[in-house]
């Protein structure tokens, strides 16, 4: 089997997330983040929570408890708000969506390469063993 060298690894996994990043879901993700950020509703109450945010670290700091009750409940009333609003409904949608792909990606990938391993140590892959794990079950007496 070709060896490959770290460099070679990297070139290939770049060419893949070029196609990650021309996929359908990855379209639909810019097209709704631009909208996001087009939406001046949208981003008066990001920049709200945002103030707000830091007014509360702030007051966490200097042990200020019941001013930071009520900070935290203004950003909870915000954030409900923000979270009605359809095209940050549909945002958070696909932000899941994408990362279900990357999941797959990375998990179809970190699968693989334990199946190469697996196989190429003559391991079984029903159990998940190598070759050598196996090996050393049979010579220990196990």
């Amino acid at each position: 089997m070709k060896q490959y060298t770290r460099q070679e690894v990297i070139t290939e996994a770049k060419s893949l997330a070029s196609m990650i990043a021309n996929t359908e879901e990855i379209e639909r993700f810019k097209e709704v983040e631009a909208k996001i950020n087009e939406n001046e509703k949208v981003q008066r109450l990001i920049k709200r929570i945002k103030t707000l945010q830091k007014s509360a670290v702030n007051l966490q700091a200097y042990e200020k408890t019941e001013a930071l009750k009520k900070v935290e409940t203004e950003i909870e009333t915000i954030q409900t708000e923000l979270d009605n609003i359809p095209v940050v409904q549909e945002f958070k949608e696909i932000q899941v969506v994408v990362n279900d792909v990357l999941q797959l990606v990375s998990g179809t990938i970190a699968r693989e390469v334990t199946n190469h391993v697996i196989k190429d140590t003559d391991g079984d892959l029903l159990s998940g063993e190598t070759g050598s794990k196996a090996k050393n079950k049979t010579s220990c007496g196990q």
